[in-house]
């Protein structure tokens, strides 16, 4: 935070109207509207004043921000990816606590941690869960818990993404499908099946991400198969060619790999056109997300305390006292988890 610089006024330098004055019940109400000095003396005062208690806001605002700690919720929207969003949030807060980000990359003394866990894909919106300072050791166990999506899925188009930003790649007939074959193959992809990942993914070959070696251009083969869970799966609309899922999935699955499997089950292919992650673990779209405008230091502080309730036991977070801290000294880490499991189950710090 750049400190107010107060203004210093001499008195030598500041001239009053030399002409006797009677003494009289005005007299004070007088000198005080006509003299300069008194006036700028009376300026200087307050501008003091003004710059000691923005010092003062700001630091405490610095100071309750590190003493932040837990697990919360946000609503991401569709355009920016989940590590975008978290820079965004992140920038909210130290713009806030009036620390500018190039200071705190600055600071190594003190460091905020905050990081998410379990990535959405930018087409999609919804719960993003995220953990600020201890909250951010605790953001693995959100990797494995239950998540709840609506997914719109669109009959007769193929992707290379498998997801409607992505190049078709394939065209197929849909129009003899109806909503009793949709649903009567439903409890194949229902229970421990096994699922091969998209090809543009955040799995990773050699270091690197699958998509970031698909957009390169370089040749990538397909991970093999491997065990994922679907608590649940249903159709809730069909209006070809589009069709519209509630699914309830483990860690590790991927929405878009069951669509386009569902559209080859049924002799044509698909693509996922719109996506929205309603629940994460105990955290939900409607209760508990937080909108961009809600992103402060109080709302946070008072979600932290609301959603405390919602973690098991054996994740809650102990109380502590809060760290002593000064707005010269802050830092920040930034932490992302990705939404896969085994060897992709990593804090990544930035």
């Amino acid at each position: 935070m750049a400190a107010a610089e107060a203004a210093v006024v001499s008195s030598s330098s500041l001239k009053t109207d030399s002409a006797p004055v009677p003494e009289t019940a005005g007299t004070a109400a007088a000198t005080a509207a006509t003299s300069p000095a008194t006036a700028a003396a009376a300026a200087v005062a307050a501008a003091a004043r003004t710059g000691s208690e923005a010092r003062v806001s700001k630091a405490a605002l610095a100071t309750k921000l590190l003493s932040l700690s837990g697990v919360f919720a946000v609503h991401k929207p569709k355009g920016p990816t989940s590590a975008e969003l978290l820079n965004r949030l992140k920038e909210k807060l130290l713009a806030e606590a009036g620390m500018p980000s190039s200071e705190w990359t600055k600071r190594k003394k003190q460091t905020l941690k905050i990081g998410h866990g379990g990535t959405l894909d930018s087409a999609a919106r919804g719960v993003l869960v995220v953990g600020i300072g201890r909250g951010t050791k605790i953001l693995t166990s959100m990797l494995s818990g239950s998540k709840r999506y609506v997914a719109i899925g669109e009959l007769g188009k193929a992707t290379d993404t498998l997801d409607s930003t992505g190049k078709v790649t394939e065209e197929k007939p849909y129009d003899k499908i109806t909503q009793e074959d949709i649903e009567g193959i439903l409890q194949k992809f229902t229970g421990n099946i096994m699922q091969v990942p998209p090809l543009y993914s955040a799995l990773k070959k050699d270091g690197q991400r699958l998509s970031t070696l698909m957009k390169r251009g370089a040749a990538v083969e397909a991970k093999p198969a491997r065990p994922v869970t679907v608590y649940s799966l249903s159709l809730r609309k069909f209006q070809p060619p589009f069709f519209t899922l509630d699914v309830e999935c483990g860690g590790g699955f991927y929405i878009r790999s069951l669509v386009s499997d569902i559209g080859k089950e049924l002799s044509s292919c698909a693509n996922v056109l719109e996506l929205t992650r309603t629940k994460q673990g105990p955290f939900t779209l409607e209760e508990h997300a937080l909108p961009e405008d809600k992103w402060t230091i109080d709302d946070i502080a008072q979600s932290l305390e609301h959603c405390s309730s919602l973690l098991p036991a054996e994740l809650a977070l102990k109380k502590s006292k809060p760290e002593e801290s000064s707005e010269q000294v802050l830092s920040c880490e930034f932490i992302t988890l990705n939404e896969t499991k085994g060897e992709d189950d990593v804090i990544k710090t930035f």
